[in-house]
């Protein structure tokens, strides 16, 4: 780990087995796992935890203060998990004094340029591709996609399993399983194919798509809707997991897609 290269404050916690390659800053108030790989001109902030094994590719900068008006210099941490791969020039804002704290999951792909605002919190498995923007505030489930360039409104919640298309305005809650498309955002049907590869049964995957189904394609609002779900689906944690993720929803849901 010794690269005289690098700047590395006398106060940061890093294992011993910690690659820091050249011309890296890392500031007090750090701490970083064993085995993982900070490259070249990266930027790693007061308020940064992060996990063993992950890779840290240059020009990113890790916990710097939030891009939030209301902010006023509160402790605050930017926490991420481990086995997690941030690219190159990522920007990821430490949280303030709403959450304390924006959370990056295990096992993450943040690809090149992409923003994770303050408060934002990432599940485990997750990928957000070049260029994504997450305003603070957004939640996005594990295993969900987050296609490039698509720009994520504040307070917005992505649901466990969610696939979103590339470019897409994300002004809606966006439920767990679901593909998300087009403009303005409409379900375009369930992430079958992902569903698939993480193991899902064909007829677990035929039950999400008959509850979405009920949702999108019968022609009731949504509280009939709900109300027919639960009546008539057998309850089971997928079922429940749609129900509470859109029965909790702040900013309300996508809507369906009218194919107009």
């Amino acid at each position: 780990m010794n690269q005289p290269l690098a700047y590395i404050h006398p106060g940061a916690k890093i294992a011993r087995n910690v690659v820091v390659e050249p011309f890296t800053t890392i500031h007090n108030n750090v701490t970083i796992g064993s085995g993982t790989w900070i490259g070249s001109n990266v930027t790693i902030m007061e308020g940064a935890r992060i996990g063993s094994n992950c890779r840290i590719f240059p020009g990113a900068v890790i916990s710097a203060i939030p891009q939030d008006l209301k902010f006023e210099g509160e402790d605050s941490l930017t926490v991420i998990g481990d086995n997690t791969t941030v690219r190159e020039c990522v920007t990821i804002n430490r949280g303030t004094s709403a959450t304390g704290k924006t959370k990056v999951g295990s096992n993450c792909l943040i690809m090149a340029t992409a923003h994770i605002a303050h408060d934002c919190e990432i599940g485990d498995n997750a990928i957000v591709v070049n260029g994504v923007a997450l305003a603070g505030h957004v939640t996005v489930g594990k295993y969900a996609i987050v296609g490039g360039l698509a720009a994520v409104h504040q307070f917005i919640h992505i649901g466990d399993h969610a696939m979103i298309s590339g470019g897409s305005l994300v002004r809606k809650d966006v439920p767990p399983y679901t593909k998300a498309a087009k403009e303005p955002l409409s379900y375009i049907g369930i992430n079958s194919i992902g569903l698939r590869r993480r193991g899902f049964t064909t007829e677990k995957i035929r039950e999400i798509q008959n509850i979405y189904r009920i949702l999108y394609q019968k022609n009731f609002n949504t509280s009939q809707a709900l109300e027919k779900i639960e009546a008539e689906m057998e309850a089971t944690a997928e079922r429940d997991d749609i129900i509470t993720f859109i029965r909790n929803s702040q900013r309300g849901i996508m809507k369906g897609y009218s194919g107009n």
